[in-house]
């Protein structure tokens, strides 16, 4: 046996007691603290700013968050598809061309059950609500 080959083993300490005097090892006068000052002489809460109004407190006057999983979707009501011709393929972009709808939102435009639909439509690139979608194959209308 040799006494390089050893394996190195955990060694158990006791930690050092701050402030107990100079033989625990870390004590004495300023037991590691540095010289003065605020965090020298107690405990500083975590966040305080010398008594400036904290960032954390400030966030709600800033504007908040943005919420990474809300849904960008636009509602348009079922009367509002009235507007196109008979047997007309109606998409998102046609709906901004015919300024029913500001934009073309992220996710989806969203039909509801606003009305009734006299119109025979294709309707491409939309969700609708179950009642809408009764209407909508009820007025002959197809959605993709």
């Amino acid at each position: 046996m040799k006494l390089g080959r050893l394996p190195r083993t955990k060694m158990d300490r006791d930690s050092k007691r701050l402030g107990r005097g100079i033989g625990s090892g870390k004590g004495g006068h300023t037991v590691g603290r540095g010289t003065k000052g605020q965090k020298a002489r107690n405990k500083v809460n975590l966040g305080f700013e010398g008594g400036q109004v904290p960032l954390y407190k400030k966030l709600p006057q800033m504007g908040g968050f943005k919420n990474p999983t809300k849904k960008d979707i636009i509602a348009v009501s079922l009367s509002s598809l009235n507007a196109f011709k008979d047997n007309s393929e109606v998409t998102p972009d046609k709906l901004v061309e015919q300024g029913i709808v500001k934009r073309v939102p992220g996710n989806s435009i969203k039909i509801l059950n606003n009305g009734d639909l006299t119109k025979k439509l294709t309707l491409k690139g939309f969700t609708a609500s179950k009642s809408a979608l009764k209407k909508i194959e009820k007025s002959g209308s197809k959605i993709l």
